[in-house]
């Protein structure tokens, strides 16, 4: 494996894997500012910042950046995440410069004109819009303003129609100028690409931004509560959420292990008890996500209004056995499995290998080798994980948000925090 880390004068890292076999490269630039870095007053503007990349910069029209991409038979996108705002790029292996040169353009010479911030308002309204179709979406919403009440973490990414519509060029240049500083950028690609070259070109194409740091974030603080929606749906949707693990604690490998084998699959006990045995649901599974400050571990199901309180109280009596008791080797070693296989399959996938390079030197200032991450995945042991479990489900009140039960819901997810908060 051909991975090197390069540190430009200006502090931007340069990370590449080289993957010779393949006739291709993803790359793309991680910058860490998220949702989480926004004051009140900022809320929605990372992601709508994102959007107003690709409307056009100093020397290209938003047609130009899209047609100039697809010439070469490429794609340019973005995404905005809690902690992050990526912007990336693939192509044919001898188009490297073509995508870099665009990626460098729409992050340190956007235009952000009067009009296309218009226009991309309105789009940006139409989003938010949706989301509020989606039971989903609703819910999970809820949950993290449950869980993190009155902070970055607890609001939406996408902002909301009043916060969207009262933004201008002006708190757009500030907020770049602010929040994407070279020193908290990273520049990762992967696939059939030459390390030197890359440097190269971005030293050449990477002189205009800014250099220094930015502020920290708002250190986190999980609070717990219920949070419904009276809105009606064919089916009910519930989440139950708890204070996790955050990346950088030593059970952060024991919560995923219980992820896995608590909800992670058919063969999970939340599969098997609630949907096998008993009915209750269609779909019901766990996540464990964690932050450089905190996590959150939850459980989402989509039942039917009225059998609810019967589903919590399962999932009550399964977090209790396995706070309770050790889970079997077993299943240990099932979920063992599973996140090793996850794991080297992401090694495999170009794009996920360039993504997964940014997020460890954002998170880590370093690469983590596959060996180690699998090091740390086999020394979980059964006795850990209940360790783990009684930590999450125990010391903190839960976080409970319920959407499609109507006027109804208040009620139900009143109980259903009483059931699990015992």
């Amino acid at each position: 494996m051909s991975v090197t880390v390069s540190r430009l004068a200006s502090g931007l890292r340069v990370v590449s894997h080289v993957m010779p076999h393949l006739g291709t490269v993803a790359l793309g630039l991680w910058v860490a500012s998220g949702a989480r870095h926004e004051a009140p007053h900022e809320h929605g503007i990372s992601h709508l910042l994102e959007h107003m990349a690709f409307k056009g910069t100093a020397r290209r029209s938003a047609a130009d950046i899209a047609e100039e991409i697809e010439q070469v038979g490429g794609d340019l996108n973005a995404a905005t995440s809690l902690d992050a705002t990526c912007y990336y790029a693939r192509v044919l292996k001898d188009d490297l410069p073509v995508a870099l040169d665009l990626l460098a353009d729409i992050v340190q010479n956007p235009r952000y004109s009067e009009e296309d911030l218009e226009r991309e308002r309105d789009v940006i309204l139409q989003e938010i819009a949706g989301t509020r179709d989606s039971p989903e979406d609703i819910v999970f919403d809820l949950l993290q303003d449950a869980a993190f009440t009155g902070q970055p973490l607890g609001r939406p990414i996408l902002g909301t129609i009043e916060s969207v519509s009262g933004f201008s060029t002006t708190d757009l240049r500030s907020f770049l100028a602010a929040r994407y500083r070279a020193e908290h950028m990273v520049l990762s690609a992967a696939g059939n690409v030459d390390h030197g070259t890359l440097v190269r070109l971005a030293e050449e194409l990477f002189q205009g931004l800014n250099p220094g740091r930015a502020s920290a974030p708002v250190p986190a603080r999980y609070v717990g509560g219920s949070r419904t929606s009276d809105k009606s749906f064919e089916q009910a949707h519930v989440v139950l959420g708890f204070e996790g693990v955050n990346f950088r604690d030593p059970d952060y490998y024991a919560a995923q292990v219980f992820s896995g084998l608590f909800g992670g699959g058919m063969s999970s006990r939340l599969f098997q008890q609630v949907r096998e045995k008993r009915g209750l649901c269609y779909s019901i599974y766990s996540s464990s996500w964690g932050l450089s400050d905190t996590g959150l571990f939850s459980i989402h199901a989509a039942t039917g209004p009225d059998i609810i309180d019967e589903l919590v109280e399962v999932v009550r009596r399964e977090l209790a056995v396995a706070a309770d008791e050790l889970v079997s080797e077993r299943e240990l070693q099932r979920s063992k499995a599973q996140l090793k296989t996850g794991l080297l399959m992401s090694l495999e996938s170009s794009v996920g290998r360039a993504e997964q390079m940014a997020r460890q030197i954002l998170a880590f200032d370093r690469l983590v080798p596959a060996e180690e991450l699998i090091e740390k995945v086999e020394a979980v042991t059964r006795e850990r994980v209940r360790e783990t479990v009684n930590r999450i489900v125990r010391s903190a009140p839960p976080s409970i948000a319920l959407v499609g039960a109507g006027r109804k819901a208040s009620s139900v997810a009143s109980r259903a925090m009483e059931r699990i908060g015992t």
